[in-house]
C-alpha cells in the first residue's frame, strides 16, 4: 500500500465519537502524538472552527482573553493539544454550565493523559465524553470492515457464543496482518510505504518524544536514563517485567522504574496490564506486565526492519502477544462496550493466561500464540481457568487459518479475524 491518503481512511472510533458528541457538550480524543487525532476530529466535524494550541497565534488568542474567544466561538470548536492550556477545562466548565442542555459544542484533543485526565476529572466530570485513540488497527490500514468479533462482546457470553464465533469471517489476510505486526500503525510512515522514510520518521519521532514531550512534562527527569529505559521496554513488550533485573542493568532505583513506567503509560507509549487477582485460591504473581503500544515503534527501537528478521527474532512470541493484546483493546474501545477491564494472569507455579477481559459480557480468558498449531499442553492453564470459573468459553488467538474448537469450551480464533 503506497501513499494512501490518511483522510480517506475511516477510523473505527468514528461512530462512538459521534454518539458521545450527542450525549455531551465536550468530547476529548486523547492518544499518543501523531496517531491521527486531528485528522479524525476534522473528519467528524469538517465545518467546525479549528484551533491548535501549539500554534502561537491560536494559543495567544484563546489564552489571552478567553471570555472574548468564547463570545466569538460559543460552539462548533475543535481545540488541538488541549493539555497545553490546563486552565481550559476550568474555563469550559463555566461556559458549559450556562447552557447545560446544549450538547455537541467542543471537540478537544490531547496527547498526555497524566495532566489531561487529572484536569478533566477535576473540572469537567459529568460534562465530557472521553475517547482514547490508538495508532491504526490492522483493519483501518487496509480499509477493511470493523471486525464482527466485537459485536459478540456487546452481549453476555453464553453457550451460543462459540457458535457465533464459528460464523465469523477474517477482516484482513495473513500478509496484511504480518505487515502490521512489522510496521505498526502510525498513520504517516505506514501509509507512505517507503522504508527509508519509515526509518527516518521513526527516529525523528522517538527523539521528539524523549527530547521535547517528556522534557517539557518532566523537566527534572534524567532524560538519558529514561531513553535507555524505553529502549529496554521495547524488548520487554509482552513479558512480565523483573524490576530488579531492570534496576541492575540501568543502574536506577525501584522507585525510578515505577515512575518511568507511569510516565511511559501516561504518554501512551506503553500499557501496563494489571494482574488478575480474583482467581480462587491461587498464589498469583503481581509483578508488572505490559505491552509497547505500537509494535512498529518497538520493532524500530530493537532494529527489526524486515519480515524475515521479525519472524526469526527470539522474542517474536512476546511481541506478537503485545500486538494482539493492543489490537483487541483497540477493538473493544471502538465498540459500544462500557465498564470493562483487561488483565493478565500468572500463578507462582507458572500457570499463565496472556489476557483476561472482564466486563458486562462476563469473563473472557485469551491465550495468544504466534504459531499455527495448538499444543494441548500449552493451553492447559486456559482449560483449567475456564473449568474452575465455569466460563462458557476461552479463546486461543494464533496464526492458523480457521476457527475451530480445540478443546472443550476452547475455540481457536485466527488473528486475521480480530
Amino acid at each position: 500500500m503506497h501513499n494512501t491518503n490518511m483522510n480517506d481512511l475511516k477510523r473505527n472510533l468514528e461512530t462512538k465519537i459521534n454518539d458521545l458528541l450527542h450525549f455531551f457538550p465536550v468530547v476529548i480524543i486523547s492518544g499518543v502524538r501523531q496517531c491521527g487525532k486531528t485528522t479524525l476530529a476534522k473528519m467528524i466535524r469538517p465545518e467546525w472552527h479549528y484551533f491548535d494550541l501549539e500554534r502561537n497565534r491560536d494559543f495567544d488568542f484563546i489564552t489571552g482573553d478567553f471570555e472574548f474567544f468564547i463570545k466569538e466561538h460559543p460552539h462548533s470548536v475543535i481545540i488541538d493539544e488541549a493539555q497545553r492550556f490546563p486552565e481550559l477545562f476550568q474555563e469550559l466548565r463555566g461556559v458549559i454550565d450556562r447552557k447545560r442542555q446544549r450538547k455537541n459544542r467542543f471537540l478537544l484533543t490531547g496527547s498526555s493523559s497524566l495532566e489531561l485526565i487529572k484536569n478533566v476529572s477535576e473540572s469537567l466530570a459529568g460534562r465530557v465524553g472521553l475517547v482514547e485513540l490508538g495508532t491504526f488497527k490492522a483493519n483501518e490500514i487496509h480499509a477493511a470492515d470493523f471486525p464482527d468479533f466485537y459485536q459478540i462482546l456487546t452481549e453476555k457470553l453464553d453457550d451460543s457464543s462459540i457458535d457465533r464465533i464459528k460464523g465469523l469471517d477474517p477482516v484482513v489476510d495473513h500478509h496484511q496482518l504480518m505487515n502490521t505486526l512489522l510496521k505498526g500503525g502510525y498513520p504517516e510512515p505506514v501509509l507512505d510505504g517507503n522504508r527509508k522514510f519509515f526509518d527516518a520518521w521513526m527516529e525523528n519521532y522517538f527523539l521528539t518524544y524523549i527530547q521535547r514531550d517528556i522534557r517539557t512534562l518532566f523537566p527534572r527527569l534524567d532524560i538519558v536514563k529514561y531513553r535507555r529505559f524505553i529502549s529496554m521496554l521495547a524488548s520487554l513488550s509482552g513479558t512480565i517485567i523483573n524490576r530488579s533485573q531492570v534496576r541492575r542493568s540501568l543502574d536506577i532505583s525501584e522507585k525510578a522504574i515505577r515512575d518511568y513506567l507511569e510516565i511511559a503509560q501516561g504518554s501512551y507509549i506503553w500499557r501496563n496490564l494489571p494482574s488478575y487477582e480474583k482467581a480462587s485460591g491461587k498464589s498469583v504473581v503481581k509483578m508488572p506486565k505490559g505491552s509497547f503500544r505500537d509494535c512498529g515503534l518497538s520493532n524500530f527501537i530493537q532494529g527489526i526492519s524486515d519480515r524475515e528478521q521479525l519472524i526469526r527474532h527470539p522474542y517474536i512470541g512476546a511481541g506478537f502477544e503485545a500486538f494482539i493484546t493492543e489490537e483487541i483493546i483497540k477493538g473493544i474501545q471502538a465498540a459500544s462496550i462500557v465498564n470493562w477491564n483487561y488483565y493478565y494472569f500468572r500463578t507462582r507455579s507458572g500457570a499463565e493466561i496472556d489476557l483476561i477481559l472482564e466486563g458486562p459480557f462476563g469473563i473472557l480468558p485469551i491465550e495468544i500464540k504466534f504459531g499455527n498449531r495448538v499444543n494441548q499442553r500449552r493451553i492447559q492453564a486456559l482449560k483449567n481457568f475456564v473449568s474452575q470459573n465455569d466460563l462458557p468459553l476461552g479463546i486461543v488467538v494464533n496464526n492458523s487459518d480457521r476457527v475451530e474448537a480445540v478443546a472443550d469450551r476452547i475455540i481457536q480464533l485466527p488473528a486475521t479475524f480480530i
